[in-house]
């Protein structure tokens, strides 16, 4: 079946309301071809199905969040219990508030991470935009594809229109003097400068775990990151920003590594996007909202909850 056929299909069933015993007497095949058609359009993203929590909870917490931590808009998925379609979920209301904001020239900073990846693969637009998406952070061949900015700019440019400038430089270096010397090169400097004037940053939020990416990756060991959790680090913004649950730098050696955007520059950004779906972030989620970096949170609505009662606990602990 061609793509156009395929397409013809799924707004038969997904618009139109026919059944898969319609399509079957329609299309002249079986119910069962049917089903696995209809499953194929969703993979190809023909097809996108996205689900938003009841419009009265999501406004709830999203004016708790935008009350409590002063940010402009907070993005809300259902919970769903596998990690890899929660990650989804989210993605696809990112995506979406991306299609919503973009304009011709609009400039995007775009972070690492499998969340931002995630956003990347389920952006879908019919309106072409001539945006530039840049890459805020290095790269690092151990993280693959999901774990580079470049890979993620290159597709978002693909799905939204425009260009994406790499920025070339390692994620990672373990000489401060290096990172120094690069952040001074004429070509790292001219990409991270465009960087800095963007309209939008989307950025990650990370954990801080002995699991966590940065340790499968090999940037940092698991005694590292136990050291880290033990001065009080509780996770990061974009891979960069080593934080505690009050949003300030933690005492950690991991800090000043990475050849990327700082919290300072993300501060001048107008709309910093932070995305985390995992429950394994809530208390990096909390750190990274005191920063006062993030304009726009997305998250889960456990997550987004359960920020809100671990920030009221500190609160009435104090």
């Amino acid at each position: 079946m061609t793509e156009s056929e395929l397409a013809q299909l799924a707004t038969l069933y997904h618009v139109d309301g026919c059944t898969q015993d319609d399509l079957s007497r329609q299309f002249g095949i079986s119910r069962a071809t049917v089903g696995r058609l209809l499953r194929r359009a969703r993979e190809e993203g023909i097809v996108e199905i996205r689900v938003r929590p009841h419009a009265i909870f999501a406004a709830d917490i999203e004016r708790q969040l935008t009350e409590r931590f002063r940010i402009q808009r907070a993005l809300i998925a259902v919970d769903h219990k596998d990690s890899d379609k929660q990650r989804e979920l989210l993605a696809g209301l990112v995506a979406s508030e991306l299609d919503r904001i973009l304009l011709d020239g609009s400039v995007v900073a775009v972070g690492m991470g499998r969340n931002l990846s995630c956003v990347s693969e389920h952006a879908m637009s019919t309106t072409r935009r001539e945006c530039n998406f840049v890459s805020a952070i290095g790269g690092s061949y151990r993280g693959g594809e999901a774990m580079n900015a470049d890979h993620i700019a290159r597709r978002l440019a693909a799905r939204f229109g425009g260009k994406s400038e790499s920025l070339y430089a390692p994620a990672l270096v373990g000489d401060p003097q290096v990172r120094r010397a690069l952040l001074e090169n004429d070509t790292v400097r001219h990409t991270l400068d465009k960087a800095r004037r963007a309209d939008v940053a989307l950025i990650g939020v990370g954990d801080v775990s002995v699991d966590s990416n940065m340790v499968r990756m090999g940037w940092f060991s698991a005694q590292e990151i136990s050291e880290a959790r033990r001065a009080g680090t509780v996770g990061d913004m974009m891979g960069y920003d080593f934080i505690d649950i009050h949003g300030r730098p933690a005492p950690t050696p991991m800090q000043g590594r990475v050849i990327g955007l700082t919290r300072d520059d993300l501060q001048r950004i107008p709309n910093v996007i932070a995305v985390a779906a995992e429950t394994s972030k809530v208390t990096a989620i909390l750190g990274a909202l005191r920063t006062g970096t993030i304009d726009t949170l997305a998250t889960t609505a456990g997550n987004a909850a359960a920020v809100l009662q671990l920030e009221a606990a500190m609160n009435s602990a104090r």
